[in-house]
This record gives structure tokens, C-alpha cells and sequence, in this order.
């Protein structure tokens, strides 16, 4: 059971972060502030997953969560260039306008952020391993995984092929 509902979670997970990558404001009213609402009930929402499937004593926690705010937060910069990747594919897709230069200059940033990503997670298992015992910094890498392969499996179902 307890399986299923994780799987139920990182999958609604990545709906919702997928649609801060891909779509415009929520709402026209006030696009800033609904957005940051968004931001943080996923925050907030992931923050729970983890905190479900880690299973950490009192004293794992009280080590966990600090660095679990710093990965989070250093993972930010990875996730604005792909968002940033995501828009320069988009506007040329959209107005037709990507030229073979221009496609291997993605190419190239999508290659990096894949590295840089990998090279961020490695980063993280010394950090990780000070505060928790090794099969629950591979847990947390996991959960982190899961989520991140869904919200990838969700953005390749909106992002168009090149052309």
C-alpha cells in the first residue's frame, strides 16, 4: 500500500511541477502571487513525500531536514536552466525560427545540465551520509529520482520534437 500511494504522490507531484515549468500564470488577477502559492503547496507537498517515505528517527530528522533544505535550494539553480532551456526551445518552436545552430546549441545545454545534475546529486551523498546511515541516503536519492523521472516522463509528454 504504502508503495502505490507513494507512486500516487510523485505522479500528481510532477503534474503540478510540471505545469510551473510549462504553463503561464494561473490566473490573471494577481499571476505572481497565485504562482508562489503553487510553489510552495509543491514545496510543501514534496517536503511530505519525503518525510512519509524516509522513516527517520528524531535524531536522523533533526540532521536530514537541514540539508534536505539545502539540496532544495541549490537544486534551484539546475531547474532554472532547464527552464530556461525549455523556453529558448519553445520560442523557437513556436515561431518556427529553430535553425541547426541554434539546435545543437540546446543540445549542448541539455547535455550539461544532465551533467551537472549528476555531478550536483554526488555532491550531495558526503552531506547526506554525515546525517543519515547509508541505506536512507540511497532512499532519499530514490524518492528524489522517482519524482524527478516523473516530472521528466511529464515534461516529454508537452515538449514537441524537433522539427
Amino acid at each position: 500500500m504504502k508503495r502505490k500511494n507513494l507512486a500516487i504522490l510523485v505522479l500528481t507531484l510532477a503534474a503540478m511541477m510540471t505545469i510551473l515549468v510549462v504553463s503561464p500564470a494561473v490566473s490573471q488577477d494577481k499571476p505572481a502571487d497565485n504562482m508562489q502559492i503553487l510553489r510552495d503547496k509543491i514545496k510543501a507537498d514534496k517536503k511530505l513525500i519525503v518525510a512519509a517515505n524516509m522513516e527517520l528517527t528524531e535524531s536522523e530528522a533533526k540532521g536530514f531536514w537541514p540539508v534536505y533544505e539545502a539540496y532544495q535550494k541549490d537544486f534551484d539553480a539546475i531547474n532554472q536552466r532547464i527552464v530556461k532551456l525549455i523556453k529558448s526551445y519553445a520560442a523557437d518552436d513556436m515561431a518556427n525560427t529553430l535553425t541547426d545552430d541554434k539546435a545543437q546549441k540546446l543540445t549542448a545545454e541539455f547535455v550539461n545540465i544532465q551533467k551537472a545534475e549528476a555531478e550536483f546529486q554526488a555532491s550531495y551523498v558526503p552531506k547526506l551520509s554525515k546525517v543519515l546511515p547509508p541505506k536512507k541516503v540511497a532512499r532519499y536519492l530514490q524518492i528524489e529520482n522517482k519524482i524527478r523521472a516523473a516530472v521528466k516522463y511529464e515534461l516529454a509528454k508537452k515538449i514537441p520534437l524537433v522539427e
